[in-house]
């Protein structure tokens, strides 16, 4: 089966956007988790370590997966921004998830995909591109999610920015 194919069929907007999310709250889990350890108990900070690294590789994935959604989908510029931002409050992606899906806004196939609608403007040609070229695009994006996440540990938790 060619990667074209698997993502049209299998990999919808739809099912994308669903396990992204779903992702993100379990990674809200383990920081929880982590956090409790570390400050209620006292016992270990591991989890956060571990945890924290592993929820902001997911939530920069979630936050790329809502913008590429919102340009498939030609979300309201409000409801594109409230999905990306739902990733900050722990568990927000579910219900957001859920609401986007029961409006329908996230039904249908990747519009721009190689015999699909004809991208207008830079964010969809884009788009057009990924759609078009799958795997050197998920390669080209884990490097740059990757690099994103890299300097985000290199620059230390947001408290340690400034001091």
């Amino acid at each position: 089966m060619s990667p074209v194919f698997y993502l049209r069929t299998s990999m919808q907007p739809r099912t994308l956007f669903r396990t992204v999310a779903f992702a993100e709250a379990v990674t809200w889990t383990m920081l929880l988790i982590g956090l409790f350890l570390k400050y209620v108990t006292r016992t270990t900070d591991v989890g956060v370590s571990i945890a924290g690294g592993i929820h902001g590789f997911v939530f920069l994935c979630y936050a790329a997966t809502a913008a590429f959604t919102w340009i498939n989908q030609k979300w309201a510029t409000r409801t594109g921004l409230l999905a990306i931002a739902s990733a900050v409050i722990p568990y927000a992606t579910i219900p957001m998830e859920k609401s986007l899906d029961r409006r329908g806004l996230l039904a249908g196939d990747w519009r721009l995909a190689a015999g699909g609608d004809s991208p207008q403007g830079g964010f969809e040609k884009a788009q057009a591109w990924v759609l078009r070229n799958p795997i050197l695009a998920v390669v080209v994006t884990l490097v740059a999610v990757g690099a994103v996440f890299s300097f985000l540990l290199f620059m230390g938790p947001p408290g340690t920015w400034f001091s």
